[in-house]
């Protein structure tokens, strides 16, 4: 009965190994890329988390008179010059002590890329320039099997002394 339990374990264990899918989890928090940098008349904090792939940016303004028509753009390229630089629309956030705008923003290469952030309102255009290396996103299904084999090989360690203490039992009894 013992025997066919824990076949069902392993055999369940092996179809979760098998066809896990990739999540699409947050690796890591956001670091600041800019912190505070005065931006014509107003001060910007850029945070990213760059992940090859969809990275996230966060551009918080600060401002005496924020204007209500500021759009914030986020333009990158990577540093070799391989590509032409891409802009992406970041959406305003309102957060209840502060204005931040939310881009999602595509690296396909894990190297370093320079980040132009625009300010621009109907009077003015504004930006900031910054450098961020894209970071690797993880191993895909690989990291389940990573981050498992500690608990495995406990399992392994633990099966091996139950089956010497049913031998030794065994032995003792007989």
């Amino acid at each position: 009965m013992m025997i066919v339990c824990d076949a069902k374990k392993w055999a369940l264990l092996f179809i979760v190994l098998v066809f896990a899918r990739t999540t699409r989890a947050h690796e890591g928090p956001p670091f600041p890329l800019v912190m505070d940098q005065k931006v014509d008349r107003y001060t910007v904090s850029v945070w990213t988390d760059p992940d090859v792939g969809t990275a996230l940016f966060f551009v918080i303004v600060n401002a005496q008179d924020l204007p209500a028509d500021l759009h914030v753009k986020i333009g990158v390229q990577p540093v070799s010059g391989r590509l032409a630089e891409v802009f992406y629309q970041a959406e305003r956030e309102n957060l209840q002590d502060r204005v931040q705008y939310k881009a999602q923003v595509q690296f396909d290469a894990q190297e370093f890329w320079r980040v132009r952030v625009q300010l621009q309102n109907g009077q003015s255009v504004a930006e900031t320039i910054a450098t961020v290396e894209a970071t690797p996103p993880g191993y895909g299904r690989w990291d389940l099997l990573i981050y498992l084999s500690p608990f495995l090989a406990v399992g392994f360690l633990w099966t091996i002394a139950i089956i010497r203490k049913v031998k030794l039992r065994r032995h003792l009894n007989a």
